[in-house]
């Protein structure tokens, strides 16, 4: 697992359903399901500032 990716507390729905979203000194992003961060998907923070804001503006809200 990469050292260098500082991870935010998993977000943790009902169960194990936990996902933890980290960046690290390059200006990257990971989100991955807890315990599997190895296995993490990775984009810029511009890209994860933007998801978030969009699943705050409801798109996603399909989705529940």
């Amino acid at each position: 697992m990469r050292t260098d990716i500082t991870w935010e507390d998993p977000f943790c729905g009902e169960g194990n359903n936990c996902f933890r979203i980290g960046t690290d000194p390059h200006g990257n992003a990971y989100i991955a399901v807890a315990g599997q961060e190895d296995t993490a998907l990775t984009d810029t923070r511009e890209a994860l500032r933007t998801l978030i804001l969009e699943i705050k503006a409801g798109k996603a809200d399909h989705l529940l």
